[in-house]
């Protein structure tokens, strides 16, 4: 699977996911949708962070463990 993680600059509940997917883990690639625009026309987040896994936003926000961990094979 293929986790990335979109990110603003200054965001703090972009390193509670990060440190959630780090506690489990799973490798990622951090976005900063400042520098790369076309992500956001792709997955259109209005809170940050994003999580896009195999190319599909997933989560929007930071989400709750219990719910990271049941689309996690």
């Amino acid at each position: 699977m293929k986790f990335e993680v979109l990110t603003t600059p200054g965001c703090s509940n972009c390193k509670v996911l990060e440190n959630m997917l780090e506690n489990l883990g799973l490798s990622y690639d951090l976005i900063d949708v400042t520098e790369n625009p076309e992500y956001l026309a792709k997955y259109p987040i209005f809170v940050a962070p994003g999580l896009v896994i195999d190319g599909k936003l997933v989560f929007s926000g930071v989400p709750k463990i219990k719910d990271l961990k049941k689309i996690i094979p």
